[in-house]
């Protein structure tokens, strides 16, 4: 086998700053930036807003994008023509704004861009008595406008109680927002289209910032589903054991409760595994909470020790 497939990609984050982050992902996690306001690693992308670049080994300095491009059998030959996926942590010392998601068709026709955005949120960290915004109140596209072009978001939308270790999955056409003190991994399709439908009149270098209502009445889901649905709540998982959280048509995560030694063999287009908690190691090499390493097709028998709460994802190739 050619020796260089074989290799565990370790990458180079990409933080950040956004008006409503805060330090922890520099005081907790091995990041670094002197920036008060960091909101996002970008710890797993290939997006054009911020390409991950290979840390060390046979592609030292080569984006993700680039590695895409050039050895897509690296991915297991993905006929995606873009690397599909992107893996962040959010920390939210603020309240996100309001947003939504389009879909793949809307994003193409509208944005001229490969992919909309389908994504999902483990949650890290968060308050006692924590809910997320998820999801609205409108029964019809009229209603939904006129609520929106009258700012009565209390009502439009809906907050569902959430507690740390829950997973949200966030279709596109949601109604969603983080809020303050929010820690989350999120998996998502490789894009960075979000359409803001309200911000708290926050400003931004004196201005508010840009909001998306046209678009947003447009790629909104009328009548919604219930918020309920887009939870699978936290519950004891079996260690050393593939528990999976989340499916879509673009990914599938999995829970690993590394306790001890853990071994399995790699047999999808590509495994991003995160270190949440804890430490341990990875073939032999040592990684810790906040590690994210990207496994290619064909790597074979992986083997995992210590004690680690990771999560791992892979995309599901093309219908």
């Amino acid at each position: 086998m050619n020796q260089t497939a074989k290799e565990i990609l370790f990458l180079n984050p990409v933080l950040k700053e956004l008006v409503w982050g805060g330090r922890r992902l520099v005081t907790e996690f091995p990041y670094e930036s002197e920036a008060e306001r960091i909101g996002e690693c970008w710890a797993v992308s290939a997006h054009p807003h911020g390409d991950c670049a290979v840390k060390e080994g046979s592609f030292q300095g080569m984006t993700l994008s680039q590695l895409y491009r050039e050895r897509r059998d690296l991915f297991g030959n993905l006929s995606y023509e873009e690397f599909p996926l992107l893996v962040k942590i959010i920390d939210a010392r603020q309240d996100l704004s309001i947003q939504v998601h389009p879909d793949d068709n809307y994003a193409r026709a509208v944005e001229k861009a490969p992919f909309g955005k389908t994504e999902c949120w483990y949650i890290m960290d968060c308050p006692e008595d924590a809910a997320l915004v998820v999801g609205h109140n409108a029964k019809t596209r009229e209603e939904l406008r006129q609520m929106i072009e009258e700012g009565r978001y209390e009502e439009l939308i809906r907050q569902v109680p959430v507690q740390k270790g829950d997973m949200i999955q966030i279709d596109p056409g949601t109604v969603h927002a983080i809020k303050g003190g929010f820690l989350i991994l999120e998996t998502q399709q490789n894009s960075d289209i979000t359409y803001r439908v309200y911000d708290y009149g926050r400003l931004v270098d004196g201005k508010p910032r840009q909001l998306h209502v046209r678009q947003s009445i447009d790629v909104i889901r009328v009548p919604d589903r219930s918020g309920e649905e887009a939870v699978k709540k936290a519950a004891p998982l079996p260690e050393n054991a593939w528990n999976l959280l989340a499916e879509s048509p673009y990914y599938k995560v999995w829970k690993l409760n590394v306790k001890g030694e853990f071994s399995f063999v790699q047999e999808h287009p590509f495994l991003i595994l995160s270190v949440l908690e804890g430490s341990g190691t990875l073939e032999g090499r040592p990684v810790k909470k906040g590690d994210h390493m990207l496994i290619p097709c064909g790597y074979g028998s992986v083997s995992l020790t210590g004690e680690m709460e990771c999560i791992a994802s892979t995309a599901v190739e093309k219908p």
